[in-house]
Order: structure tokens, then C-alpha cells, then sequence
């Protein structure tokens, strides 16, 4: 079963992005019921069909980052840099609600068809040109690679064990935040009282704006943010400690709930010794109270240990792979992962992770698989007119 919630029923985007950041946020939008058809360049398509571990769908242009976020979508070809695509393209705008970009800034302005242009095809056209640091401003240049932008954005100096070894979030947290963002955008955008905007949603900000503990401490406080492993920067013992079997997640913000903790492990000793005695004792001493814990979690294997924990009222949970997280009942439960049948050449399913969030008990999702390139050309520029001898040649000429 999948939620009958489709608020954006009846809106149309054109999707012109690529690799991640658009998708994902093309993605969102499609997956409310938003008729989203995905623009892409003609033979070669979204550069993330050719991006992923199997090689043989890279081949066939259904790489497995392509599929990640494109379901819900159809695929027309278009060469913009041809006048004739463009023209095109102005047709398909008058069909319209929503146009999302995430190429360097100024590219459609190039091509003729940025934001003012466009408005004159449809003026009460929603934009969301998306990019690693905006439209204006000394780095709006700089391509929009996401290991940069975590870089400058500062989640990097707040990552990895110490300052001289810094760590990159391991996914592409700064694409990902910023196609987030550019769905909430635009979903605001749609019902405005006035239809009709230009937004400019930089990844560095969005990733900024997500960061506001650590961020504030700085404003506020006046305390830059450093590296502390897996250690919580304003409690402890709070992190990932390891356990017979594997690692476990603890997190004893509160005064009760560390001794919880130290009564749990025959540690309760140490709930009245001066270096653990209050919160900021055991965070001026985290590295004399890690091994007390771990020699005592050596004994003990992690799923009972977090299930004991949870009842006494500590937070804890297992540190699980990609794999078991998929498997594990919380998820499946929820219904989280979408399968198609019959997309794939070798004729294998095709699974998708659904938006984190239910209406009504079931799953938002969209029916749509992942499109092939350019399955849906010929049918989509039908609807605005074109005859099949058109079709034939444009295709012949490399136009669509």
C-alpha cells in the first residue's frame, strides 16, 4: 500500500538537473503527486546514469545513482544549445508550473533561457536554480562538488577524530540538504497568494543552515566548534563504545541517565568520584572514563546491551551497516523501500528508498519508475503539438 497523499496533483515541473542535488529535490516533489519530466541532454542524458558499482547499467544508462533519485519521472531529450530545442523547451515552459536547474550560475542565461526569459513564456513561473554557493557572492563560480562545499561549508573542521585530520561526511550530505531545501522552497512557492518566484538555493547555505548547534555555540558563546569523534560535544559519556559483538551507540545527556549507566555496568562507584561527579567533570575527563565503560561492554553484546539500556531509560542502539539498517524490521516495517519491476535490461527489480515520512499510516510514494533516456519524447512534445514527420526530423537531426 502507498498513501493516496498527492498534494501537488495537477503541477507540472520541468527537471533539468543533474546528478544529485535537483534530483533529489525533483525527486521529493514527484513523490506528492507532481507531474515531473526530467530534461536531459540528448545521447548522453543525467550524467549520474553512467555514475555507480555496476558497470553493465552504467553501460545501459541506468546507473545505480541515477536510479537513486529518479523515479516518479519521465525523460524527454533536448539540445538547448540548438535553437530549435530551445524553442522547444520555451513550449514546454508554457506547460508549466515549476523549472528547476542546477548548473553554474549564468549557463541558462547563456542558452536564453533564464529566469526573465522564461517569464515571458509563463509569468507566473516558478524557478529554483540550484548551486553550491548561489547565484551571486565571490564562490558562485565554483562548481558545486559536494565534498567541496562540506569542506567550506565547515562540516569537515566539526568531523573526524582531531583538527589536522579532518573527515568528510560518508554521503553526499551537501547535495542532499540542499535538494531538501530546494523542495521546501518550492512547495512554499506553490501556494503563495502570488504565484511566480525566482529561488536561489545555494548548497553551503543550506548545509549552514542545518549546523545551527554548532554554529550557535560560536555566535553565542563564543567556543569554535572542533572535532571530537563520535564523542557529543555538550554531554558525556555520550558516543559509540565498543561492545562484545560490535558498537554501540550511548548517549547519557542527563545526570540520571549516566548513573543508569554506571549502575547498569558496576560502575556506580565512579557516580561520586570528583573527575565524572557532574556533566562538564566527565567532559573535562572522556578520555579516563572511555575504557572504564568499554572493559565492562566487552562483556556484554550489543543488542541486549541496547535493549537493557532503553528500558532503563539510556539511550542506546546498535552502530548497523547499510544492510542491516534496510533489513531491520523499523524500516521495513515502514515500508520504506519501493520496487519496480521490469526498468532494468537484465531484468531485475529496481529498489528506491520513499521520502522519510507517512500520511495516514502509508508511505509516500510515486508510481513511476526510474525512466530510460528519453523513453517519454516523442509522447511529451505529441501534447504540445508536434506530428510524428516533426519527431522523425528532429531526431534525424540530433535536436531531440
Amino acid at each position: 500500500m502507498t498513501s493516496s497523499f498527492r498534494p501537488l496533483d495537477g503541477i507540472r515541473v520541468l527537471d533539468l538537473t543533474n546528478v544529485l542535488s535537483g534530483p533529489l529535490a525533483c525527486y521529493q516533489i514527484a513523490s506528492m503527486g507532481a507531474e515531473v519530466i526530467k530534461v536531459e541532454p540528448v545521447g548522453r542524458g543525467d550524467l549520474a546514469r553512467q555514475l555507480g558499482d555496476d558497470r553493465k547499467l552504467n553501460a545501459a544508462n541506468m546507473g545505480a545513482s541515477f536510479i537513486a533519485q529518479n523515479a516518479g519521472k519521465r525523460s524527454v531529450t533536448l539540445n538547448l544549445k540548438l535553437p530549435e530545442g530551445a524553442k522547444l523547451f520555451r513550449q514546454l515552459v508554457r506547460t508549466a508550473d515549476v523549472v528547476v536547474e542546477n548548473f553554474r550560475p549564468g549557463v541558462m542565461d547563456r542558452l536564453g533561457l533564464g529566469y526573465e526569459e522564461l517569464k515571458k513564456e509563463r509569468p507566473d513561473l516558478i524557478y529554483c536554480a540550484i548551486s553550491g554557493f548561489g547565484q551571486d557572492g565571490p564562490l558562485s563560480e565554483r562548481p558545486a562538488y559536494d565534498q567541496i562545499v562540506q569542506g567550506t561549508a565547515g562540516i569537515m573542521s566539526v568531523t573526524g577524530e582531531a583538527p589536522d585530520r579532518p573527515l568528510r561526511v560518508g554521503y553526499p550530505v551537501a547535495d542532499s540538504i540542499g535538494g531538501i531545501t530546494a523542495a521546501m522552497a518550492i512547495c512554499a512557492a506553490l501556494v503563495a497568494p502570488k504565484r511566480g518566484a525566482f529561488i536561489d538555493v545555494s548548497m553551503m547555505s543550506s548545509v549552514l543552515a542545518t549546523m545551527g548547534w554548532a554554529v550557535s555555540n560560536w555566535l553565542t558563546a563564543g567556543t569554535e566548534p572542533r572535532p571530537i569523534g563520535n564523542e557529543n560535544s555538550t554531554s558525556a559519556p555520550s558516543g559509540a563504545f565498543r561492545c562484545k559483538d560490535g558498537l554501540l551507540n550511548i548517549t547519557a545527556n542527563k545526570q540520571e541517565q549516566w548513573e543508569a549507566l554506571a549502575r547498569y555496568l558496576g560502575l556506580e562507584h565512579l557516580i561520586h568520584e570528583p573527575m565524572f561527579r557532574t556533566r562538564d567533570d566527565r567532559k573535562a575527563h572522556r578520555k579516563e572514563l572511555l575504557p572504564l565503560i568499554e572493559a565492562k561492554l566487552a562483556e556484554l553484546e550489543v543488542t541486549g546491551c541496547a535493549e537493557k539500556l532503553t528500558a532503563l531509560g539510556v539511550p542506546a542502539g546498535e552502530v548497523l551497516t547499510v544492510p542491516q539498517a534496510l533489513a531491520h524490521p523499523q524500516v521495513t516495517g515502514r515500508e520504506q523501500l519501493a520496487t519496480f519491476e521490469g526498468v532494468l535490461p537484465d531484468g531485475r527489480p529496481v529498489k528506491v528508498l520513499r521520502p522519510g515520512f507517512t500520511v495516514d499510516g502509508e508511505p509516500v510514494s510515486t508510481q513511476l519508475p526510474p525512466p530510460l533516456l528519453g523513453a517519454d519524447t516523442r509522447q511529451i512534445l505529441s501534447e504540445i503539438g508536434l506530428s510524428d514527420a516533426e519527431l522523425d526530423d528532429l531526431s534525424a537531426r540530433g535536436v531531440i
